[in-house]
């Protein structure tokens, strides 16, 4: 057997920080995931999909939106199961109660783990649902699945780990559980383990929404087959040994699915229009200046020469001033005085406050020496 997994899609989302036009054109990319999800499990051949919640960013979403997910569940023609998380939670105003929803579709509205059987896959998927923005119980404490020779599945969303304020998933809960493969939600990395037979993963987020969701973001498309055959796979590490569940054997394989990337990257100041890629790239791309300088760069003229080699560019200057500055220290004037005291304060600070320290030796230096040092 095969299925897809996926979760956190965040349709709606208000990507506030984008320019209005390439938010609109965001969000639009964001509506066609659950169209892709219904391709590739075509593609895929898969039995049934399991969604592990968050797929709507909150209450106030557009109802074309909704419409286009309902359409996209029906398109992809097998068994569906959604359990709504933190921020689509269940409840009776919720778009999960009022839309009329495809028969092939399963949506979890209680706290309590719900099972459904299908019974042409010998299968039981054992789900439920937040239904408020947050949980502090663990949605797995005691339940074992009957050892009754049927594939178990978990669709949950929930954090793995002892405590938390959303839906805390004991590993040993997940161990006593029993179940094959426990498809999870709400981190938006992907990232697997193994609690005893228990294959439990997060397919993380389809579409990055930020500079904090970097890289490649997809699902998993995860395979049942005789033991020692299959194993885990992920973008962000190697394969895992295979997981032996006696008469079955399970798998996640990582799918990318993204239109566009978020990344970070590193650009000596030096050589930054030689750095530029040529065409246009279609990500969304933070550029960290690096290197010495003795005046802060323009952003606002790099940025504008950037911009139209990516989708979407913007500047950070992590730039130092030059060694050849901090030898005046040793002078016997003010400006000596001044750089002794911001390259002590420098030696001595964390990575988060030595960009604040560089900015103040800047703009020191500039008023002590009758400048001006502009920072955008």
């Amino acid at each position: 057997m095969k299925l897809l997994h996926a979760s956190d899609f965040h349709l709606d989302s208000p990507l506030t920080g984008l320019p209005p036009d390439k938010s609109a054109r965001r969000r639009r990319e964001l509506r066609e995931v659950p169209a892709r999800l219904a391709k590739l499990a075509g593609e895929e051949g898969v039995d049934l999909v399991l969604l592990s919640g968050d797929l709507l960013d909150g209450e106030r979403v557009y109802p074309e939106t909704v419409r286009g997910l309902a359409q996209a569940l029906r398109d992809m023609a097998v068994p569906v199961f959604i359990a709504p998380g933190n921020h689509d939670y269940y409840h009776s105003k919720s778009p999960y109660a009022l839309t009329a929803w495809p028969d092939n579709v399963h949506i979890f509205t209680q706290p309590g783990l719900e099972a459904v059987e299908l019974p042409e896959l010998r299968c039981v998927v054992h789900g439920c649902a937040f239904t408020a923005p947050h949980r502090e119980d663990d949605p797995l404490s005691g339940f074992t699945a009957p050892d009754d020779g049927r594939l178990h599945l978990l669709c949950v969303h929930g954090e793995v780990g002892p405590a938390g304020s959303y839906g805390p998933i004991d590993p040993k809960s997940l161990e006593k559980s029993g179940a094959a493969y426990a498809a999870l939600g709400h981190i938006h990395a992907g990232m697997s383990g193994r609690a005893g037979k228990t294959l439990w993963a997060y397919p993380g987020c389809p579409e990055g929404r930020g500079f904090d969701e970097l890289g490649e973001k997809g699902v998993l498309i995860v395979s049942f087959g005789q033991p020692a055959q299959l194993a885990i796979s992920s973008p962000d590490g190697p394969a895992s040994a295979p997981i032996d569940l006696g008469e079955q054997s399970v798998a996640a394989r990582f799918v990318p699915v993204c239109r566009r990337q978020y990344c970070i990257e590193s650009v000596n100041v030096d050589s930054f229009t030689d750095s530029l890629p040529q065409g246009e790239s279609p990500d969304l791309v933070r550029l960290l200046l690096a290197g010495e300088s003795r005046f802060v760069p323009d952003l606002a003229a790099l940025t504008a020469q950037a911009a139209p080699h990516f989708f979407h560019v913007e500047l950070r200057d992590h730039t130092t001033l030059p060694q050849d500055l901090w030898a005046r220290e040793s002078e016997d004037t003010l400006t000596g005085l001044f750089l002794r005291e911001m390259k002590a304060r420098l030696e001595g600070a964390e990575d988060g406050e030595k960009d604040k320290l560089l900015l103040a030796a800047r703009f020191g230096l500039a008023a002590l020496e009758g400048g001006e040092d502009v920072r955008p």
